[in-house]
């Protein structure tokens, strides 16, 4: 299994989503792998004659350094897309939350603090 800090996962993900109809999802196993998805997938596949000429130029110039999430910055800028990022978010699985934990926690959950009056007294 590769060496990185998510190795084992799920544990943690990081998530990007496109703010387009319909939105567009990106799942990757951290911010870094996120960067290039987005990079790759989004930014190098736009059409440069949708971009003003100096954004396709600091694109352009981004994506061959390597510099992933300053592809994508100049990318939201030139075309005023909305991307959400969410670089390190939980995955649940069974194994982290059973329906028996589950059930124990719910009982305990602030939903069942206090006491409710009686039906019939309102």
């Amino acid at each position: 299994m590769p060496d990185s800090p998510n190795a084992g996962w799920p544990g943690r993900v990081a998530v990007a989503i496109l703010r387009s109809d319909p939105p567009e999802v990106f799942v990757a196993s951290d911010s870094e792998v996120l960067g290039r998805v987005l990079a790759l997938r989004l930014v190098a596949k736009t059409a440069p004659e949708e971009l003003p000429v100096e954004s396709v130029r600091s694109i352009r110039a981004a994506l061959l350094a390597e510099r992933w999430g300053d592809a994508v910055a100049d990318w939201i800028d030139a075309t005023g897309d909305v991307i959400d990022a969410y670089p390190d978010d939980d995955i649940w699985t069974d194994e982290r939350l059973d329906s028996e934990a589950a059930s124990f926690e719910i009982k305990l959950a602030r939903i069942f603090e206090g006491d409710l009056p009686d039906a019939r007294d309102g």
